[in-house]
Order: structure tokens, then C-alpha cells, then sequence
């Protein structure tokens, strides 16, 4: 179980980004501009970062590919060397991916390297069954603290039923859940299973529908459990769409904060802002494409900033879609309070000095 503060923090609900991977045209990691990445997100006032995820791009886990270790050991030496020089120490979340076998390792890797929490994909589980998939997730929580994960169905081509959050909510080292179903049915069956659980106030909710973000963590969910009342809120995000404009969405969270303890009205430009973000995150995600330039997308926009020096993937079908790059230029032109270009212009060489 990590430090006391640091469950604290995460429960409190922070921006955490989800680390995109700098890539030089050879493949390997522009360390340069890696580092400048992170520093970025912690400058921008993220408590959090989440590395090795989705954004990070899933193929750098191959043992082929070799970058899982390297991209995890940059991150957290940049981040510890960061937060000593003016910023207090951020929480250090590291994806696990794979099979049983693969995910003790990668956990073993991420506690070695001083990372607090996992985020646990179960996608290469797809078609085990419900009690495999919790035996998996119970063995890797005893490595290493988990952050449950329901990724869209687009994405990891599986379902999380509501019988497999029952089960999981139990497992004692799960100290968060990252809902990310892109989807309503599913996003309420993980908030059932926890208010049903009685670790209401122990399992952080973090919102990873990035196509619903500022109505996720608006809303106070008010479950009947046996005969009272359990209320719920999903504390913070996990996101891609935060892996830009970080800026901003630290500001957005800390002013829904605000609101949520002061059980405040939600003003109408806060519901405006929130449809003007999902259509900013339709043309990033590549929403009409099965969000299949979604990474380019964010990296796309970062580049534009100067954060990173090119669009490089790993996998060669995740690439910007035809008509894609028009498609967010159009929303920066158009919706330029939800960037935060001028902080980026303000700051990018101090990032990339070293």
C-alpha cells in the first residue's frame, strides 16, 4: 500500500495525463522531448501521471519492441528530478498489460522502479472467464496497488459485465477504477458495484470517457443500497484528452471541485464547455474513424505546440486519418479557450533544456 498521502491525494481527485510516447524516425524514444512531455504536465499542475498506457502506445510492452522498462525509468527520473526542483512528488502510474505471467512481470518492473500503482488491462484475457479474469487481477494486486480498467469495447474488442466489478471491487489492493466504456450503461454498472461494495470511500473513481469527461465529474451518483442511500462521484480523470491542454483541464477540475463541495448550482457555460470538449475530442480521438487515430490525434496537437518533433507510431495502422489534422486545426480556430498554447509558448524552452 503506498504512503498515506498518496492514497489521500488520489481519492482527493487529480488530472492525470495519460503519457504520450516521444518516438525519433528510428523508433527509439526522443529523450529530449520525453522529458519535455513530462515536465509539461507536471508544470501544468498534473498531480499524477499515468505511463505505459494506452497513449504511451500498448506495443512498447512487446518484449520485440524493448521500451516498456527505458519509457517507465525516464518518466519517473524526470518527474522525482522535477518535483525535487519546485513541485511536490506526483503519483506514478504504471500500465500492466498481458497475460498472467507477463503482468506479474511488468509489476514487479513498475514497484522496482518506484511506481506506487498499476493500471491493469485485462484486454489480453479476452474470452476467460469472469472468475480467470479476477484470479489475474487479485495475483497482480499482490505485487503492486491496481487501478481497475474498463476500456472501450472499440479498443479492447471485450465487455466487463456487472458480475466481473461485484467481484472485483472486493479484491483489497484495488485502490482505484479507471471507467472508460465510452458508454452509460456500462460506466453505471462499475459506480453499482462500488457503492454496493462498502469501499465506497476507500475506491477512487476516475472518469476515462474522454467523450464525457466534464459531465462524469459533475455528477453526484445517489444509489439505493439495501434501504439507505450510497452517493458516489468519480474524483478525477484518467485521460488521453488530458494529455493536451493539461493546462486547462487542471483549471476545469479544480473549478468542479469547487462547485461539488460547495454543493453549488452548475453554471450553464460549465454544460456549454462540456459539449465543446467532446466535439474537440471527437476530431483528436478520431471518433468517425473507430478512433483509429486516436494517438496521432494527441500527438498531432502536441506537435503543433512544439511538445513533440514528430508523429511517430509504433503500430503503422495508428495513423491520422484522412482529413483528420483539418478536422482539430478547425477546433483550435474555432474553440481557442480550450487550449493552452500560450502557457506551452511561455514555457517550452525551460522543458527543453536538457
Amino acid at each position: 500500500m503506498p504512503d498515506s498521502h498518496i492514497v489521500d491525494k488520489l481519492r482527493s481527485g487529480c488530472v492525470i495525463p495519460a503519457h504520450p510516447l516521444a518516438l525519433q524516425s528510428d523508433n527509439r524514444i526522443d529523450e529530449r522531448h520525453q522529458k519535455a512531455l513530462t515536465r509539461y504536465y507536471l508544470a501544468a499542475g498534473a498531480a499524477c501521471l499515468a505511463v505505459g498506457v494506452h497513449t504511451t502506445q500498448f506495443a512498447i510492452h512487446e518484449p520485440k519492441i524493448g521500451l516498456y522498462r527505458p519509457v517507465l525509468e525516464l518518466a519517473i527520473e524526470t518527474a522525482r528530478q522535477f518535483s525535487d526542483e519546485a513541485h511536490n512528488e506526483p503519483i506514478m502510474i504504471a500500465g500492466i498489460v498481458g497475460d498472467t505471467k507477463q503482468a506479474m512481470k511488468e509489476a514487479h518492473l513498475a514497484r522496482e522502479l518506484g511506481y506506487h500503482i498499476g493500471l491493469l488491462s485485462l484486454t489480453a484475457l479476452k474470452g476467460k472467464s469472469i472468475d480467470e479474469l479476477i484470479d489475474h487481477s487479485r495475483r497482480v494486486a499482490e505485487v503492486i496497488p491496481i487501478m481497475g480498467f474498463y476500456l472501450q469495447q472499440t479498443i479492447s474488442k471485450m465487455t466487463l459485465p456487472a458480475e466481473f466489478w461485484y467481484k472485483f471491487v472486493t479484491i483489497p489492493n484495488v485502490l482505484a477504477i479507471k471507467i472508460a466504456p465510452f458508454n452509460r450503461y456500462q460506466t453505471l454498472d462499475v459506480l453499482e458495484a462500488v457503492a454496493h461494495s462498502g469501499r465506497a470511500d476507500e475506491i477512487a473513481l476516475y472518469t476515462g470517457n474522454d467523450d464525457n469527461i466534464i459531465v462524469d465529474l459533475l455528477t453526484r451518483h445517489v444509489f439505493n443500497v439495501n434501504g439507505r442511500q450510497v452517493s458516489l462521484r468519480i474524483a478525477g480523470g484518467l485521460l488521453g484528452q488530458w494529455a493536451c491542454w493539461t493546462k486547462k483541464a487542471v483549471e476545469h477540475l479544480a473549478r468542479i471541485k469547487a462547485i461539488c463541495e460547495n454543493n453549488g448550482p452548475v453554471p450553464n457555460d460549465l454544460l456549454t464547455l462540456a459539449g465543446q470538449l467532446t466535439l474537440a475530442n471527437k476530431a483528436i480521438f478520431d471518433a468517425d474513424n473507430q478512433f483509429r487515430g486516436c494517438i496521432s490525434g494527441i500527438s498531432y496537437v502536441l506537435k503543433r505546440q512544439g511538445l513533440l518533433r514528430e508523429i511517430k507510431t509504433l503500430d503503422p495502422n495508428e495513423q491520422l486519418s484522412d482529413g483528420q489534422a483539418e478536422s482539430i486545426d478547425r477546433i483550435i480556430r474555432d474553440y481557442p479557450h480550450l487550449t493552452d498554447d500560450d502557457f506551452v509558448k511561455e514555457n517550452l524552452d525551460e522543458w527543453l533544456s536538457s
